[in-house]
């Protein structure tokens, strides 16, 4: 399926979190909480805030490929929390779309954009 990007999208973690299948993460807030004052966007429902074990590299995680078990989780298949930067107008691949993002291709590269900042394609 393709996509059209309708807003320049730009992404605000340099060094986003990759896992591997089996990997052990450490879990944190979920984005359905409130924390003191911050309350995460509701749009994008069903996220984990993860840390890897060595505490090298942390990001958000969606729930449908953790196993958790207490404050620590199991990945059940390889993730990248990588975000595309990509312009308004660029035409996109969506490979899988996952609580309100979309993983894309472009001629370059993949990763995530928010759904909210594409349309389909006829």
């Amino acid at each position: 399926m393709k996509y059209i990007v309708t807003e320049d999208h730009r992404t605000e973690f340099p060094n986003p979190i990759k896992l591997e299948k089996g990997e052990k993460v450490i879990t944190g807030e979920t984005s359905e909480e409130t924390i003191g004052e911050t309350q995460y966007d509701e749009n994008w429902p069903n996220w984990t805030f993860c840390a890897k074990m060595d505490g090298s590299n942390k990001g958000w995680v969606p729930n449908q490929i953790i196993k958790c078990e207490d404050n620590f989780g199991y990945i059940i298949e390889d993730y990248s929390a990588k975000e595309l930067d990509i312009d308004s107008g660029a035409v996109v691949k969506g490979i899988k779309e996952l609580n309100g993002w979309l993983w894309a291709e472009n001629e370059k590269e993949e990763g995530w954009i928010p759904v909210d900042k594409v349309r389909k394609v006829e």
